[in-house]
């Protein structure tokens, strides 16, 4: 199921969701262009790597992707989602509120893996956290969305809470089944995803104050 549009009306521009996928876009590029031993570099230096651990790299390991695909698939995710959460929190506390989710979902990855030498990069872990808030903020809203019947492709709305717990349940069965399915190959930070998608369930409340919670 791919996500394509949540069905809410936004009272402001999302000047912040923007400016994250800039930020995304102009890293992925900048290491894009570098030769091999400079984008190998790269992520050994801003990765999140567990037995070679540079605080900063909760961060930094957020901005870094390892393909095109990857980096379209997280940003279509953060523009459907967080667009709508940035309009209910507000600019400045959707960024503070996507980092505090990224760095929670660096540190569940983290505590799952320690020793590991594999580097967790993307911004996956984040835009979960963005997507639990969704869940919190916009539990009845309807989500026009891309699915595939065999051969067969259509579009349906479904409401929010179904979808995201959905997915949720996705990356929680595939985490527990290969518990950590990064590898030297390569793989998916799963625990990262529900990492931060709890801490997105579990925060965003804070970060709400007296703002409207729906916008329908």
């Amino acid at each position: 199921m791919i996500p394509l549009r949540a069905l809410l009306r936004r009272q402001s521009a999302a000047v912040m969701t923007v400016l994250i996928i800039v930020i995304n876009v102009f890293c992925f590029l900048y290491k894009d262009i570098q030769p091999g031993y400079m984008q190998n570099a790269l992520v050994a230096h801003y990765a999140l790597i567990p037995d070679h651990l540079r605080p900063f790299s909760l961060i930094t390991s957020m901005f870094l992707h390892g393909g095109w695909f990857h980096l379209i698939g997280n940003m279509w995710f953060l523009w459907v989602f967080g667009s709508h959460v940035e309009d209910t929190l507000g600019a400045a506390k959707f960024a503070v509120f996507y980092l505090v989710s990224g760095i929670a979902s660096g540190l569940v990855q983290l505590a799952l893996n320690l020793g590991s030498p594999v580097p967790t990069i993307g911004a996956s872990g984040a835009i979960a956290g963005v997507m639990g808030a969704f869940l919190i903020l916009y539990p009845r809203a309807r989500v026009v969305t891309l699915i595939f019947i065999i051969v067969f492709i259509t579009t349906v709305e479904l409401p929010a809470a179904f979808m995201l717990i959905y997915w949720f349940a996705i990356q929680l069965i595939s985490g527990v089944s290969s518990f950590s399915s990064f590898t030297d190959q390569g793989g998916v930070a799963w625990f990262a995803h529900v990492g931060g998608f709890l801490a997105g369930i579990l925060i965003v409340k804070a970060f709400l104050g007296n703002r409207r919670r729906y916008s329908y």
